[in-house]
């Protein structure tokens, strides 16, 4: 039997793996998050599918996502990172990506954590949107906007409300998934 699942995953392996078990459910983990704010920054401009190819990595290249140590790199540290084919050799997200790791250890400082912060936002209830077809999904909301506009007040870099988007769709606080996927009801 055939199982229905969004239209953008379909007939790829990795893709239809992470869709079933990652895609749209509520992360609250700091860690989680954090690995989810490194990957839609890089993501930004490309396809989805090229990161989770390359995901493995990211994790080697960036210490597992610690956004602790990241926040140390240093110019040496960011250079082998550049000459790392592995991974997206962008210069401005990977030094993004050490800013954003001392940003993010700011708002956990603020707020206790950053899954506070973030889920804040919907007062750690997901929205539940009512998508037919993944090409209606929109690309960005009013809230990304805003979430959007709050992270770059607090010095977080490459965080459009396109990005973020994407990043609100990956960790499940908002839900679209295809009202006829089989995961739309189990998220």
């Amino acid at each position: 039997m055939k199982i229905n699942r969004c239209g953008w995953c379909e007939g790829d392996n990795l893709y239809e793996a992470y869709h079933d078990k990652e895609w749209g459910v509520p992360v609250k983990d700091d860690a989680t998050l954090f690995e989810f704010l490194v990957l839609e920054t890089f993501q930004a401009g490309l396809s989805w599918i090229t990161i989770l190819k390359k995901r493995e990595n990211f994790k080697k290249a960036f210490d597992g996502f610690d956004y602790k140590k990241i926040a140390q790199y240093d110019q040496h540290k960011i250079k082998d990172l550049l000459d790392n084919a592995g991974i997206i050799r962008n210069k401005l997200k990977v030094n993004a990506t050490v800013s954003n790791a001392k940003a993010f250890m700011e708002v956990q400082s603020t707020f206790g954590s950053f899954s506070n912060y973030y889920w804040g936002f919907v007062n750690n209830t997901p929205i539940k949107n009512r998508v037919e077809n993944y090409k209606e999904a929109p690309g960005k909301t009013p809230l990304s906007d805003l979430v959007s506009k709050d992270l770059k007040k607090r010095g977080f870099k490459f965080v459009g409300s396109t990005v973020i988007y994407a990043m609100m769709q990956a960790t499940g606080m908002v839900n679209d998934h295809e009202i006829s996927c089989f995961r739309y009801e189990e998220v």
